[in-house]
């Protein structure tokens, strides 16, 4: 994912009142703040307590009803459903005030530097989400050949309101396809890439932003122990390799905020990604048509990594605010 560091927090810095403190005022002209140096140790500091306040707040809200049911219980759902909502309608306000408290003055309004925007709408939800089924191509022809169905049946329940209005029933279904990649990806994505990118540039700031997302699922640690779901030592490695895989995912989602500058994608392929699941790479492995099989997986991730910055193009999605929010500074995720 080589976003550009180049320029990294100077688009943000042009946005601030005034030289930073220290600045050399006979620079060279058109020479420009340094990228880690441009927001200055200040707002950085503000944007790490804020990006640790969000995770806490986000997983904090999941046990202030102090249930004694599983998660996966029909009302410890819905319970859930409602702090993790509340703060993450709040989480913008951590926004607000990190750039009150630190200076940063970017014209672009709030809701354009957290991806709410309709300009390039369209393409933002299309574009990611193709390319997320492109690198998934393998499970998905997996699951196509093993499922019972015909393609046309598939189709049909997919168009059938039935389907879906039992989905819309079910709390499990809302929680990992509507409710939690909304509030993720808003949260730890929309919320904490603008404070991070003026600090770390957005290379890095792509790589810091999945650790909270990681360590935030760290909490299904203190459930699987409660019920005892397996052995100290096996609840661990689950939740060593979940950090990893959703640290590799949050990194993903992060990238195509960046690029496209809309919150839609990251939201579409995170729902997407929750419905496949990780991809069965062993059952492939053992699966009685892996010749044909096998040389998909490889596929999917060839043409995943040939059309990343093709498919994710800024242009295509009229710019990106948190990459140059401030008129007439050049664009940093390209």
């Amino acid at each position: 994912m080589a976003v550009s560091e180049a320029a990294g927090g100077s688009s943000w810095a042009a946005g601030r009142a005034g030289p930073a403190p220290g600045a050399a005022s006979g620079a060279a002209p058109g020479s420009g703040p340094a990228p880690a140096a441009a927001a200055g140790p200040g707002p950085c500091w503000a944007a790490v307590l804020a990006c640790l306040s969000l995770a806490c707040s986000y997983v904090g809200s999941l046990y202030v009803w102090g249930s004694p049911l599983p998660r996966d219980h029909p009302s410890v759902i819905k319970r859930r459903f409602t702090s993790v909502l509340v703060v993450s309608g709040l989480s913008p306000a951590f926004v607000w005030l990190w750039k009150e408290l630190t200076g940063v003055k970017p014209d672009t309004p709030l809701p354009a530097l957290l991806g709410l925007r309709l300009e390039g709408l369209v393409p933002a939800t299309l574009l990611p989400l193709l390319l997320t089924m492109i690198l998934f191509l393998g499970p998905l022809i997996q699951l196509s050949m093993d499922c019972p169905w015909r393609w046309l049946d598939g189709v049909r329940v997919a168009f059938d309101p039935r389907f879906w209005a039992l989905c819309l029933g079910d709390v499990r279904w809302l929680r990992n396809q509507v409710v939690a990649p909304l509030t993720e990806e808003l949260v730890f994505r929309a919320c904490m890439l603008p404070m991070l990118v003026p600090c770390t540039g957005p290379g890095p700031a792509v790589l810091a932003c999945p650790l909270f997302f990681g360590v935030a699922h760290f909490h299904h640690v203190i459930e699987q122990l409660r019920f005892r779901q397996g052995s100290v030592g096996s609840i661990f490695m689950s939740a060593a390799f979940q950090f990893s895989y959703t640290a590799v995912f949050g990194a993903y989602t992060a990238f195509i905020f960046l690029r496209t500058g809309h919150l839609a994608g990251p939201v579409l392929c995170h729902s997407f990604c929750n419905s496949m699941g990780f991809p069965a790479v062993g059952a492939a492995l053992e699966h009685p048509r892996r010749r044909a099989l096998l040389p998909c997986y490889l596929l999917g991730v060839l043409l995943f990594l040939l059309l990343l910055h093709p498919l994710t193009e800024p242009a295509f999605f009229g710019g990106a605010p948190v990459c140059a929010p401030h008129p007439g500074a050049p664009p940093a995720c390209s």
